[in-house]
């Protein structure tokens, strides 16, 4: 048995088996009650995700059986173009066809609090007594790519509490904060005319991640010149002109308006893309990928764990001085420090 080994076993033993049989139960009933529907356990289940909690591995394992059957849907964009107003609208469209629907809406950290800073539960307030609708901001913590860190396992807690679709909401992205579309099983690029948003989205890459592009305030000037740019700009070649490539359609919305907003139009571009995904294979490729990614971000953080602990450090410390003395190189180093982990 390593030593690591060892002091898991040993931090295990020291928590006496009634209290850790009354965690595993206490994470059992969240879980049953937020499969039932119940927001507070929801809410109390995505706190745990995010405080990083002792309970996050049970929880886990908890929710693991009864996920995988949301859609996730990533809306990401410039500052101003009205992801907000899209997504509510999204939801009302959704609502309308009887589904249950989750919002993760990701915003900036207040530099006092750390808690999110916009709120976006306060300007999604016409679905705020809607039992079919959980919305939940959560704050980006410094955290690059435009996502929280837990938004990953946040997805999980609304998947299993029965949510048919669940939208996820970046913070405003500028040209290389767009990790939704790793999230995500349909990415929706929102750009708006008379804000430079197709140089923009040329240099930001964002014509690479798009699978539905909506652009919104098509009431204003220059909606129709903006749509040609990235007309232009699709037929320039990339990933989606490969044969049996998914070409994103472009639409025109005006979220603002009740009716009449082309969100509608939007919502059926979602199905087709989602039709294509099962019909080609790739929805399971993205999310046979997406775990991937999960699995490879939480061995990263143990091994970071470990290189902070004492032993680690120490083990660390004495390779980095080998280094400096030229008795080895940094990459054998490497494997040595990995090694002893």
């Amino acid at each position: 048995m390593t030593a690591d080994g060892t002091a898991v076993q040993t931090a295990a033993a020291a928590v006496p088996t009634g209290r850790r049989g009354r965690r595993s139960a206490d994470v059992s009933t969240l879980v049953e009650r937020a499969r039932e529907g119940d927001a507070r356990s929801v809410a109390r289940l995505i706190s745990l995700v995010e405080d990083a909690s002792p309970l996050l591995r049970e929880v886990a394992a908890a929710l693991s059986p009864h996920t995988g059957r949301a859609r996730v849907l990533g809306l990401t964009g410039p500052p101003g173009v009205g992801k907000s107003t899209t997504t509510t609208a999204l939801v009302r469209a959704f609502r309308a066809a009887g589904q249950r629907v989750g919002v993760l809406a990701v915003d900036p950290s207040s530099p006092f609090s750390g808690g999110a800073l916009l709120g976006d539960r306060v300007r999604m307030q016409d679905h705020a007594g809607d039992s079919g609708v959980y919305i939940r901001s959560m704050a980006s913590r410094g955290h690059l790519g435009g996502l929280a860190w837990a938004t990953p396992q946040a997805l999980r807690v609304l998947d299993a509490a029965g949510c048919d679709v669940v939208l996820v909401e970046t913070v405003g992205v500028g040209q290389s904060e767009l990790e939704v579309a790793s999230l995500a099983d349909t990415t929706l690029v929102l750009l708006a005319p008379g804000m430079g948003d197709g140089i923009q989205a040329a240099k930001a890459g964002i014509l690479e991640v798009a699978d539905v592009f909506v652009v919104n305030k098509a009431d204003r000037d220059g909606a129709d010149q903006t749509v040609r740019d990235l007309r232009a700009m699709l037929s320039l070649g990339g990933r989606h002109t490969e044969a049996g490539a998914w070409r994103p359609p472009i639409v025109k919305t005006v979220a603002s308006r009740d009716a009449d907003n082309g969100v509608e139009d939007v919502v059926a571009r979602i199905a087709e893309h989602a039709d294509w995904l099962a019909s080609s294979g790739e929805g399971h490729r993205r999310r046979v990928e997406r775990a991937a990614r999960e699995v490879e971000a939480i061995a990263v953080a143990g091994l970071r764990e470990r290189l902070g602990d004492v032993h680690g450090s120490a083990a660390l410390g004495a390779l980095a001085e080998q280094v400096v003395a030229g008795e080895t190189d940094p990459y054998r180093a490497a494997d040595q420090l990995v090694a002893q982990l």
